[in-house]
């Protein structure tokens, strides 16, 4: 096979073990699609709970990511939302029915038949791939191609989990000071937030970075916060949070649950819960949910902290991630 014809790739060939460095067939896209050259792909840490089988329906051998940013070489037929040369950006969203009641509420994010990049859809841990050109975005100006992954899933998944904390909150915690909340921190400072950042104890390296993004106050998840807070949004895939999350929001506080994937909830008295307090859970992302942050995100201006590999260190990245070593986001640079 022709070298042009092919790609570099990083694919998990079965959960629970490293990815592999293989070269594929450069795809091609079909109707509706547009073949993307990747510039860049964040890593999340859903890429870890599809690596480690918590995620049961992934597409096996696969390639991973889903915080893709990079520019169209070629289109596929009815495609005119995207020209050759564009730079866009693809998320975990991949398609949806766009028939069945939840599509049809705008609740696409809760569609049965929906696909997910990097998980049913080979993603972006490759030198190419190919998207629904509908569920691409235009990418801002003023941001790099590294700069803007993050924002694809880690910022999408903040930002509908911090529209899930309801109106009119001045005082917001944060649990697990990562990729996604460093954004969102950002974002409710914006809006003159209070920003509370609950980090493992003892990690100051973390929470002088939460401080360093305009939080005012900052200190372990087994800590307790000066005064009440109006919501929680736990970040970090530990049940063991919630009611933790629960005891520090006031009453008819909520406190939302933003991963794919958390450990076992503990049981926990009925009177953390009393007072009209709730506990929601975020799913996926919508169209909508994308347009609204890449609109906000110059007004802020939202910076991303990233930490960049190549992508034959994929593994690398996602073992940092998993170690908890970073502060920001990982990026791979095919």
């Amino acid at each position: 096979m022709n070298s042009k014809e092919v790609m570099q790739a990083m694919v998990l060939e079965k959960a629970g073990s490293p990815l592999v460095a293989q070269q594929l067939p450069i795809p091609q896209p079909g109707k509706g699609q547009v073949l993307i050259r990747v510039n860049a792909c964040g890593v999340c840490r859903t890429d870890l709970h599809v690596i480690d089988g918590d995620l049961q329906d992934a597409k096996l051998p696969l390639i991973l990511g889903h915080e893709i940013v990079g520019q169209v070489v070629k289109t596929g037929d009815n495609v005119n939302s995207f020209k050759s040369g564009q730079r866009v950006g693809v998320p975990w969203l991949g398609e949806t029915c766009g028939r069945c009641d939840f599509c049809l509420r705008g609740e696409e994010n809760l569609c049965s038949s929906a696909h997910y990049t990097g998980y049913q859809i080979d993603g972006g841990f490759a030198e190419y791939t190919v998207a629904d050109a509908r569920y691409c975005f235009a990418l801002p100006d003023g941001y790099g191609d590294a700069e803007a992954a993050p924002l694809l899933c880690a910022g999408l998944i903040g930002y509908r989990s911090y529209r899930m904390c309801g109106t009119g909150i001045r005082r917001l915690g944060l649990y697990g000071f990562g990729a996604s909340a460093h954004l969102i921190a950002q974002v409710a400072v914006y809006d003159g937030v209070a920003v509370y950042a609950f980090t493992r104890p003892l990690d100051e390296r973390k929470q002088s970075f939460a401080h360093s993004l305009g939080a005012v106050w900052a200190g372990g998840s087994d800590e307790l916060p000066p005064e009440p807070l109006d919501a929680a949004i736990i970040f970090a895939p530990v049940g063991d949070l919630v009611p933790a999350a629960l005891q520090v929001v006031r009453p008819g506080g909520v406190v939302v649950c933003a991963g794919i994937h958390m450990s076992d909830i503990p049981s926990f008295p009925y009177a953390q819960l009393w007072e009209e307090r709730s506990i929601r859970s975020v799913a996926n992302l919508t169209r909508r949910d994308g347009q609204e942050l890449i609109n906000l995100a110059p007004k802020v201006p939202l910076r991303t902290s990233i930490h960049t590999y190549p992508l034959r260190k994929a593994n690398d990245a996602i073992q940092d991630l998993r170690q908890g070593n970073l502060t920001g986001a990982a990026v791979l640079i095919p």
